[in-house]
Parts: structure tokens; sequence; C-alpha cells
């Protein structure tokens, strides 16, 4: 520890170097987060092409979903161990060997083994983006650095289902994993170039086998069981009792474990930071919310309102417009204000949005569709970088890798926990919503019994009248879960701003002080 704290701070990058060590980063991180969503729209084409069904296609997802989930909070232990610019560059190097490898895979065994290679590597690489960014800025532009790296996590969720769906329809899903290896190869020699002289202090620490035990299965039985719920019905499948009990049991036996180690392999005292545990949790139940709301509005759009895949991608790509135009500004006032002010307004456009969503009739225009989804941009730009300034305030360099890697483990668990509680919620609310639209069917009711005689006198017989009422209901009921499930999100949204307002973060360049010490 002396020896890590005696290290001489790097002095920031200049001109040309912090151009490129900024696109570098960038580059890897948005391979990294497009990998999360770009094979969701190509699990049929994957499926049918490997000759098995898409049950056993979804694990193309889940397997890199639990490797990348129990590798994100090593990120301060291996950093330890490796070094910040070693480890940033074998996860970009190994990232694009596993991609080659899943583009070339034969079967579905060795897929799924390239995807659990793919996630593990993958992990540490947007923790470490956070430290080598911030370690190339001057302490008072931090903010711009997070600023720049908040513009490519925004944008890659939401450009994976549209570049996905575009390259299986007119390629070959193989090039969802191809069109790795060049942005990698680029973003690698970039990277070495810049920093290969910037590396951490490498210290030996001893090998948490119990804690590093229990954290593979506490958090692989989690994932699986998000992941897999669904479809096997939930708690009345035996498999999902017995993760879920299999996943608490050892969370439980991970926490006391890991507070009462000498050398834990991940830091949970952070949590007993009041600026740490309030921007963690407020971020990480927003972006829960958020990814949740992303898979929920195109599935609606597909399944209930004719869509296709691509043109529902393209309803989520207004996003990203306010998103990118707005982070650099963000980034230039933080330092002049604080940082719970711009994320209590980036939560409230938040709500705003959900709520207008909450109005959507089956009816929706185009434009009501794009509107909500251009607004969201504005508080997408305030979301992230405040957020992490406030979770980072306060923190000695040498425990920002560790702090960095566990707040996005949180986030990202959440991102899978709000995926699976939207899905199952809007089934259950469109169940519940069509029993009660049916209930009116009956001849007592005179609107649904002139509905009858109105579709009878088009001519259908009374068994293609009732029919078609069903499928008129049917897809009443999905809007109306859907709304539910928006109106709660705005609600939620609300609610989180208490969360900001327990943290008592540093003045903001203070804040960006600590935190552009993270590699040092």
């Amino acid at each position: 520890m002396a020896q890590a704290q005696a290290q001489v701070p790097h002095p920031p990058l200049e001109g040309a170097q912090l151009v490129i060590g900024t696109i570098a980063v960038s580059l890897a991180v948005f391979m990294n987060v497009l990998d999360t969503s770009i094979a969701n729209v190509s699990i049929p084409s994957i499926s049918g092409d490997l000759g098995v069904s898409s049950d056993q296609g979804t694990w193309v997802i889940t397997s890199f979903a639990v490797a990348n989930a129990i590798s994100v909070p090593l990120t301060g232990w291996l950093t330890e161990r490796i070094g910040q610019v070693r480890l940033f560059m074998a996860s970009i190097i190994l990232f694009v060997i596993s991609s080659w490898m899943c583009g070339l895979a034969p079967t579905l065994p060795f897929l799924l083994a390239s995807r659990v290679l793919q996630g593990a590597v993958a992990g540490p690489m947007i923790p470490l983006s956070q430290t080598l960014l911030l370690a190339s800025y001057p302490r008072a532009k931090a903010p711009m650095a997070l600023s720049m790296w908040a513009m490519t996590t925004l944008i890659a969720p939401v450009a994976g289902p549209i570049l996905g769906g575009w390259i299986s329809d007119n390629i070959s899903w193989p090039w969802i994993f191809y069109v790795n290896i060049p942005v990698g190869t680029i973003a690698a020699i970039a990277t070495w170039s810049i920093f290969r002289n910037r590396d951490s202090v490498i210290r030996k620490a001893p090998i948490d086998g119990v804690g590093l035990g229990l954290l593979i299965l506490w958090v692989g039985s989690l994932q699986i069981m998000l992941d897999k719920g669904k479809d096997l019905d939930w708690f009345s499948s035996t498999t999902i009792v017995v993760l879920a009990l299999t996943a608490v049991i050892a969370l439980a036996f991970f926490i006391v474990w890991e507070l009462t180690a000498e050398h834990p392999v991940v830091d949970l005292s952070l949590f007993s930071r009041r600026n740490f545990t309030g921007g963690t949790v407020a971020l990480s139940i927003g972006y829960g919310l958020y990814f949740g709301n992303l898979v929920l509005l195109p599935l609606w759009l597909q399944t209930d309102i004719g869509y296709t895949a691509t043109d529902a991608g393209l309803v989520m790509a207004p996003v990203g417009l306010f998103a990118v135009l707005l982070s650099p500004l963000t980034g230039k006032v933080l330092p002049r204000t604080d940082p719970r002010y711009i994320a209590t307004l980036s939560f409230l456009v938040f709500a705003l949005c959900f709520w207008m969503r909450s109005r959507y009739t089956t009816g929706v225009d185009e434009y009501s569709l794009l509107l909500p989804t251009l607004i969201q941009g504005i508080g997408m730009a305030g979301f992230f970088i405040p957020l992490v300034s406030i979770t980072l305030s306060g923190l000695p360099g040498n425990r920002i890798p560790a702090a960095s890697g566990l707040s996005n483990f949180v986030r990202i668990m959440c991102g899978g926990i709000g995926t699976s509680i939207f899905q199952t919620a809007w089934d259950h609310r469109t169940i519940l919503h069509h029993a009660q639209l049916t209930e009116q069917a009956n001849s007592y009711n005179p609107v649904f019994d002139q509905s009858i005689r109105q579709m009878g006198a088009a001519g259908f017989n009374q068994p293609q009248a009732y029919g078609l009422f069903n499928n008129m209901a049917s897809q009443q009921a999905a809007q109306l879960g859907v709304n539910d499930l928006f109106f709660i999100s705005a609600g939620i949204f609300i609610a989180l701003i208490a969360l900001i307002w327990i943290t008592k973060p540093e003045r903001a360049g203070g804040n960006a002080g600590a935190a552009a010490a993270a590699a040092h």
C-alpha cells in the first residue's frame, strides 16, 4: 500500500495524445457495451444456423452476461496484481480474439465457450476506461473526461439492436462479432502507443479464493435465474427456486466473508461511504429502469403495434442526439455547480418522458413515439456524469479502480434485473387487463352487443366476431400493461431524487480532483 501511495502521479495528457487517448478508450468501451445488446435480435438467425432451438440460443446472451457480471467487481483486485494499462490492453486483445472465435463457431457449445471468454475479459474494460480517462485530463477537466465516457456508454445500447438486426438481415450473424476485430485492433494499438508508460504500481495481493468462489456462485446463480426465469415461469420452476436459494445463501456468506477478510476480492467497505452508496444506488436503479424500458419499448412496438425490428430500433435512435450534443456541456458546467442539481434535473426529465409514454394508445403515431425519446437524450446527458462524480467523491486515488468496478458491477446487475422484472411485469399486467376487459364481453353489455352486431353486419359470423373482439382486447390489454410500467417508472425516478440528496459531494472542482487521481 505504501508503495502505491508513493507513486508519483502521471501528468495529464496534452494535444494530440489526449485526443488519441480519448478516442482509443472510447472505442474500446463502445465495442464492449455494443456487444451486450447486439446479439439480442440475432438469436433466431444464430439458432437456425447452428441447428438449435431459440430457447437454447438465448444462452448466447446469458453466457456473456454471467461471465461479465462476475469479472466486473474483480477490477480493483486485478489492477493491483497486473497494472491498469496491462489489464486494459489484455482485455481489449482477448476481447478481439474471443469475438473472432464467436464468429467462427461451428457449434453452440463452441460459441458459448467463446462468449464466456468474451464476457469475462470485457468486465474490467469499462471501470478501467473511467480510470484511464480521468487520469489523462487535468483535474479541472475531469468532468469533461466523464462526459466523453458517458456518450459511448449511452449510445452503444441503442445502436446494438439496430446494427445487429441490419447485419443479420443483410449479411450474416457472424459479422455481429467480426465488427469488433478492426475496432478492437485500432483501440489496442492507440491505447498502447499513448498509455504504455502510464501504468499503475503492481502489488502482489494474496488471492481471496473463498471470496472469489462465493462471488462466482451467487452472481452466476442470480444471473442465470434472471435470464431463464421468464422461460421457466419463475418460482413455479424447481430450477429457479434452487438458483434463488443458492444466490441468497452464497450472497450472505460472501458479504460476511468479504467484510472480515484481510485481503477481500471485492472492497465492500466502500458502502460505508455515504457518497458512494447514494450515488451507486441512485445510478444503478435509474439504469435498471432505463435498460428495462429500453427492452420493453421495442418489444411492445414489434409484438403489438406491427413494427419491424429495424423500425423499432430506429424509434430509439433519436435518444442519442441530445445525449451526444449536451454531454460535453455537462462536463463543462459540472466543475462550477453542485452535481446533485444536474442529476436531479436528469431524473425529472426521465420521469417526464416515461409519463408521456404512459399516455400512449394503440393508435400511437410516430411523432408521439419520437418526441419522448428525443427529450430523453437531455436527461441522459446529465445522468452518468454527475452520478459517477458523486460516487467517486472524496475517495483516494488508489481506491478509484475498486470503487469504479464495484459501482459498475451493481449498475450492470440492476440492468439485468430491470430487464427481467419489466418483461415479467408486462406479462402479468397484460393478463390482468385482458381478464378485466373480457369480463365486459357479455350480452348484457350494450356496447359489446352493438360491436358484435356491427361485425355481423360487416359479414363476420359469430365465432369470427368473438375472435376479432378477443384480438382487440389482447392488443388493448398489452397497451394498458405497458402504460402501467411507464407510469410506475416515472414515479420511481421521482422517488430516487431523495437518494441523490442524501449524498454530500465535495465541491465540483475538488470532486473532479479526487476522481482525476484515478490511475495514480
